[in-house]
């Protein structure tokens, strides 16, 4: 069986627009792609902790070498890279906060971008010190955001920290098969917003139906 891991970012629940695509996608996945399983990580609703001191010493000693605390403090960061290494297909369903992501996310992203695990550290060329360990997978980024005009060339799109970075860090682990959507202006003209929500669902649901890994 192959694997589509569902990464929910929303602290909402029914009222989450990200969940509400990140549904859409699961189903119509589904539907084309049978013989998937799915496997859904709830960063938006998990108390995820921060990086710690002992977090990063741990990290860069040797698995042997470990304390039982450096072993349990990984614990959790061992969890989230397991379901991702394990996943065939990644869809990460976020809003933006604040013109980036929510605090939950990056205290996940910050547990999974791990040296020696998805990311390999090339001291010897500076200028290219990232190898991504993580490969052969489909990642689909689904956004919604308060407003509109966060798109390339558009007048907010130097203030979207939220496209880039996610498309950065998970290209640093070495996955490049990225494809986005987004869903805007929730908080503003609602007529405007329940028309762009019917072209995005369209979209989604066109996107998933259709797209297949092979193997």
């Amino acid at each position: 069986m192959k694997n589509l891991l569902i990464i929910n970012a929303s602290p909402r629940g029914e009222r989450s627009v990200t969940r509400d695509l990140t549904k859409l996608f699961a189903t119509k996945w589904m539907e084309a792609n049978p013989d998937y399983t799915i496997h859904h990580r709830e960063v938006g609703r998990e108390p995820i902790p921060h990086v710690s001191e002992l977090w990063i010493s741990a990290t860069f000693k040797p698995a042997e070498l470990r304390t039982e605390e450096e072993i349990d403090i990984l614990k959790i960061s061992d969890m989230y890279i397991a379901e991702i290494k394990a996943a065939d297909v990644i869809v990460l369903g976020t809003p933006m906060y604040n013109w980036s992501i929510p605090s939950v996310l990056k205290a996940y992203l910050d547990q999974v971008i791990r040296a020696n695990e998805t990311v390999k550290m090339r001291p010897d060329d500076p200028k290219n010190p990232y190898r991504g360990l993580l490969k052969d997978k489909k990642v689909y980024l689904l956004f919604s955001r308060g407003n509109a005009g966060y798109e390339r060339d558009e007048y907010y799109a130097h203030m979207n920290f939220q496209t880039e970075y996610l498309k950065t860090v998970f290209k640093i682990m070495g996955l490049t098969d990225i494809q986005e959507i987004a869903l805007n202006g929730s908080a503003f003209d609602q007529e405007v917003y329940e028309q762009s929500k019917k072209d995005v669902y369209s979209k989604i649901a066109e996107m998933a139906s259709n797209d297949k890994i092979i193997a």
